[in-house]
């Protein structure tokens, strides 16, 4: 295939990936659309191949720039946002004034604590009321949020 038909192929898959909705686009549906746009049979094994190169380079810049912006995203927040408690541990928020959720790490594990705190000779220290919970415990909880919030609603929907 000449560069100039190369040149085009690639400017019009791009054009259509970059419109298109992810969730939905195939490559089959990529190359019919590029098909139709320029009047040229991309079904080829010869074409087709060069559809597929061109989806797959699209792709993968697409997750090197989510993977950036995350970064990005991730660096502001550590950098600008980061507060620690009296023990140097981090605290990621703060749900009242005595209560908050924290990272730490303890004897070589990192445990994510949500407790209450109690002021004692100017300091805050973590007193026994809250839970500490290991990485795959959070994990464990994380995946079952979306159940715990759909029996919060239907308990509250009983109440009302």
């Amino acid at each position: 295939m000449d560069s100039e038909t190369r040149e085009k192929i690639k400017k019009t898959v791009r054009e259509l990936l970059e419109e298109a909705d992810m969730n939905e686009m195939t490559e089959y549906k990529i190359r019919q659309l590029a098909s139709k746009r320029l009047e040229l049979d991309l079904s080829e094994s010869k074409y087709k191949a060069y559809v597929r190169h061109v989806v797959n380079a699209f792709l993968e810049e697409q997750k090197a720039k989510e993977e950036e912006e995350e970064e990005a995203a991730g660096d502001d927040n550590n950098n600008n946002n980061n507060e620690f408690d009296d023990d140097g541990d981090l605290i990621i928020c703060r749900l009242s004034d005595k209560r908050r959720v924290t990272l730490q790490d303890f004897r070589g594990k990192t445990l994510i604590s949500i407790r209450e705190y109690y002021k004692k000779d100017g300091k805050e220290l973590p007193s026994s009321k809250g839970i500490s919970l290991t990485e795959e415990q959070w994990s464990t909880l994380r995946k079952n949020i979306p159940n715990i919030e759909k029996a919060v609603r239907k308990m509250e929907s009983h109440t009302m």
